[in-house]
């Protein structure tokens, strides 16, 4: 049983709020699951740089040591900090030996995983709810949320917002009543990417009917993925913040396979250009067709989602990535960056801070 608490997403903050707050939820989830699958040992993975996580689950396992039964075997394996390190068939390669990078399936994890054997990966937030399930009752969980999708879930909110950082809210939540909750917008919105890095952007025309499940942000061609929402002030340039995101997802390539390596380094350096202000007219087009030569082609989900990224902001923000083309650079671009990377870059790039909101 491998609990996934890595959290390569740079705009996400819940997992190690989870690992920090509440590990023994976590870890309880974690024990139910092994026993479920017949497991007999559990190892905890979290990023090596998290350091705030890595302390609290030290403590949580030697409590977990001292006062429990001790039929399972548990390990706490710090795993290096990258993108696509947390990607289930990533983390079982690192934790047989090798390398934190995907690997290509067949056979999948759950028939050969760590060290060749049938192994279960699940995510730090979904063994939390599986404690709570078990405490408190499917009928309890159902109360919140959506039929197709019940319960609540965690969302690190970032932006110009007056208390940004993690929520818990009920699957299917506004995403006005999400920002309310932080206390409101410091500043005029002008899109909000959901999903992290991977996921999509809303305009800000869509934004009043955004709510927080799969089914209802599918229509824009998105989904709630890692918990991310990322709210993007009008003071901002999208086009710059698509660029150097991009130009971050190209450089996460595990270097594997042409549609990462070639693929998504093309489309950074297209998407550069226009953000330059040197590229051609019909650079969206070649950015559409590029996209379409990459998509579905990986031995992971990264190109597809590097892919989903800059489709979804070439059409959010189709008039600024028209104007670049003919105009090339804004006022805005000199700006400091907005969205979050694990450089440090940006006025996000500390992550936001996570809130106390986790109470039903």
């Amino acid at each position: 049983m491998v609990v996934n608490a890595t959290e390569g997403e740079p705009a996400s903050l819940k997992d190690r709020t989870l690992c920090e707050a509440v590990p023994h939820l976590m870890l309880d989830g974690a024990d139910l699951a092994a026993e479920a699958v017949g497991a007999d040992e559990v190892i905890v993975c979290a990023c090596q740089t998290a350091t705030g996580s890595m302390r609290s689950l030290e403590i949580a396992l030697a409590e977990r040591e001292r006062r429990m039964d001790v039929r399972v075997r548990r390990e706490l394996v710090p795993v290096p900090e990258s993108y696509v390190a947390g990607q289930e068939s990533a983390l079982v390669n690192f934790l047989s030996g090798g390398p934190a990078i995907p690997t290509f399936t067949p056979p999948l994890p759950s028939e050969r995983g760590v060290r060749r054997r049938p192994t279960l990966v699940s995510n730090a937030e979904t063994l939390a709810h599986i404690a709570l399930i078990a405490r408190h009752g499917s009928r309890w969980f159902r109360q919140l949320g959506t039929p197709s999708q019940p319960g609540s879930t965690l969302v690190t909110l970032s932006g110009p917002l007056a208390r940004p950082g993690v929520y818990e809210v009920a699957c299917g939540s506004s995403l006005a009543s999400l920002i309310q909750a932080a206390a409101g917008t410091t500043a005029p919105v002008r899109g909000a990417l959901f999903g992290g890095y991977g996921g999509a952007w809303l305009g800000a025309e869509e934004l009043a009917e955004a709510r927080l499940c799969d089914e209802q942000l599918a229509p824009f061609g998105a989904s709630v993925g890692a918990g991310v929402v990322a709210l993007l002030s009008a003071e901002a340039c999208p086009v710059s913040e698509t660029a150097r995101i991009a130009h971050w997802l190209a450089n996460q390539s595990s270097r594997q396979c042409g549609p990462c390596v070639h693929g998504l380094r093309a489309l950074a350096e297209e998407v550069g250009l226009l953000a330059a202000g040197g590229a051609e007219l019909n650079a969206s087009r070649r950015v559409e067709q590029l996209a379409a030569i990459v998509r579905g082609r990986g031995a992971c989900g990264h190109p597809d989602g590097g892919v989903r990224f800059i489709l979804s902001a070439l059409r959010a923000f189709a008039a600024d990535f028209s104007e670049h083309a003919r105009s090339g650079r804004c006022a805005a671009c000199a700006r400091q960056a907005e969205l979050a990377l694990p450089t440090g870059e940006g006025v996000s790039g500390r992550r936001p801070r996570a809130a106390q909101a986790m109470a039903r």
